[in-house]
């Protein structure tokens, strides 16, 4: 590891793709953090992201595509418009967005982030002691 910035830089560029998609690991929302357990993601498309830096900052709308070459993600509805008039999307870099909502179509990451749950999390699910008295207190109540 070089602490040069070009060497750094020109590292990333000639990097192949699977070590490319680490770059496109975004900070998590703070739900989602508190949720899952941990503070970045990889994102993926159908994905919901929130630009924070940048003329589209405060946006929040779909991964559209993402473009592991150039290193950009493109968002729905981020687009400039060319010359011609023409809408064409917008490029954001990853680290430019933060994740608010997750795709969990594909079984393999609902897989992992079901194991990078912590410990709490995962014992709230399957019915806590807690849990079972709040039942308990509530069905009191209701018969009353």
């Amino acid at each position: 590891m070089s602490i040069q910035p070009r060497k750094e830089r020109k590292k990333l560029f000639r990097a192949p793709l699977n070590q490319r998609k680490k770059v496109f690991h975004c900070l998590l929302a703070k739900e989602l953090r508190e949720k899952y357990g941990m503070r970045t993601l990889g994102v993926v498309k159908g994905d919901t992201v929130k630009i924070m830096r940048g003329q589209y900052k405060g946006t929040v709308d779909k991964v559209a595509k993402l473009d592991f070459k150039k290193l950009r993600l493109h968002v729905e509805n981020v687009t400039v418009k060319k010359a011609d008039g023409k809408l064409k999307p917008y490029p954001v870099h990853p680290s430019n967005v933060m994740i608010v909502k997750l795709n969990l179509t594909d079984p393999l990451r609902r897989k992992k982030l079901k194991e990078e749950l912590p410990p709490a999390e995962e014992k709230e699910g399957e019915g806590t002691e807690e849990g079972v008295t709040e039942e308990k207190k509530e069905d009191k109540e209701e018969s009353a």
